[in-house]
């Protein structure tokens, strides 16, 4: 009990100290007496009368939103049909999809860039949903093969005597069967989106900013604006609280791994 209190506290600590610098001003956030301040706005009142943030806010909010649903549709396609089908090399692709999220994105950045440019989709929204969906639906496949797999077999065959086929199975009766595995699957998906710099810092330029690398740019050349760091990244916070406390129930059921039938 005592342990998880501990690591309560220090998950907990961050997210509370970025909250309030949020309502201070620069002056203030490096105060010997941290707790000795007047609350203000000023540093949201600047988040919200600079346009790049809400575009980027905009921006994560599509991309995010785009790469995840997709991600979900193919991941949930791809896992079932390993899941289920019996084919020859089954297990090699599987395990293929583990090593693709084995390597570094960092080995990857460039040689993306490099193809979206030939394609022209430099600094566009269609970049970054593809790169984000290079990494997020071979998540999708490893957290619902379990799911897929734990369907009892009796449910298809009944499936099949009733005169259903395999798309019918696949939407009708499996999907609602690991929806607890699909909301994991998807809300970790939305995050992995939602806080990815690497490929929106190489990828974009202008339009297509996240909100990420639009907060990178308040460091400032000088002096960080500690304020607005603050107030966005509390921003940055908010969907991320109301998804979670949304799908709490699911995530819960999820994250046990297990299907009832």
């Amino acid at each position: 009990m005592l342990l998880s209190i501990i690591i309560l506290i220090i998950e907990l600590f961050p997210i509370a100290i970025i909250i309030i610098n949020g309502f201070k001003k620069d002056i203030d956030i490096w105060s010997a007496n941290p707790f000795s301040f007047r609350p203000s706005l000023d540093s949201y009142k600047k988040i919200f009368q600079r346009k790049d943030i809400l575009l980027g806010i905009k921006n994560s909010l599509i991309v995010s939103t785009l790469s995840t649903t997709i991600s979900l549709l193919v991941g949930a396609m791809a896992s079932y049909a390993i899941a289920r089908f019996r084919f020859r090399y089954r297990k090699v692709l599987s395990y293929s999809f583990l090593i693709s999220r084995m390597i570094p994105q960092i080995s990857l950045a460039i040689p993306l860039f490099m193809m979206f440019r030939s394609l022209g989709l430099t600094d566009t929204l269609t970049a970054l949903i593809f790169a984000h969906m290079s990494f997020n639906i071979p998540y999708v496949i490893w957290v619902l093969l379990p799911f897929f797999s734990g369907v009892p077999i009796e449910y298809e065959e009944a499936a099949l005597v009733d005169g259903c086929d395999k798309r019918k199975i696949f939407w009708k009766i499996f999907l609602p069967l690991v929806g607890p595995g699909l909301v994991v699957a998807g809300v970790f998906t939305f995050m992995m989106s939602w806080n990815e710099f690497l490929y929106a810092l190489v990828l974009t330029s202008t339009q297509a900013k996240t909100a990420p690398v639009v907060i990178n740019g308040f460091m400032g050349q000088y002096a960080p604006q500690w304020g607005q760091l603050a107030a966005a990244g509390t921003l940055m916070l908010i969907p991320i609280f109301i998804i979670t406390l949304t799908f709490q129930k699911y995530l819960i059921e999820g994250l046990s791994g297990g299907i009832k039938g």
